[in-house]
């Protein structure tokens, strides 16, 4: 009930704020509303700024095998995740390009790299989503 509830907050937000999130989703054919991933992140006590540079260092590797930049959403008030994410949703190829450049970084993938992560977080969703869209798009699509 508290992750839907944190979603439609986001969304709502991100509505009425109008962010351009069109370069952070998947290409879509024309006409259509592409797809991002929405991730939500109760960071561990104490490891806000050492999960901050995790995440930066694999945007750095994102960002050098071309993938689209991830936006951050830092809570000020409200519900209690720490960061809210919203990024594209990588392709097979995109992600072997990201895995081969992190390991010549020396950065951990895999089952090591998710245990890694675990260190930072006391609990996170990914979420997919379409958009951005309207309210008035959504209700056309659905009234198809």
């Amino acid at each position: 009930m508290r992750n839907t509830r944190s979603l439609a907050l986001i969304a709502v937000l991100v509505i009425a704020a109008g962010a351009p999130f069109t370069h952070a989703q998947t290409p879509a054919p024309s006409g259509e509303p592409g797809t991002a991933v929405v991730s939500i992140y109760r960071v561990a006590p104490g490891k806000h700024l050492d999960f901050l540079k995790w995440q930066a260092a694999r945007e750095a590797i994102d960002k050098a095998a071309g993938v689209a930049p991830t936006q951050w959403y830092v809570h000020t008030d409200g519900d209690s995740w720490d960061y809210v994410s919203i990024g594209p949703e990588t392709t097979k190829e995109q992600d072997d390009k990201v895995e081969a450049m992190m390991k010549q970084k020396g950065l951990k993938t895999g089952l090591a790299g998710g245990l890694e992560f675990r260190q930072y977080v006391s609990s996170h969703t990914d979420t997919f989503a379409r958009g951005p869209m309207t309210a008035a798009q959504i209700v056309a699509m659905a009234e198809k």
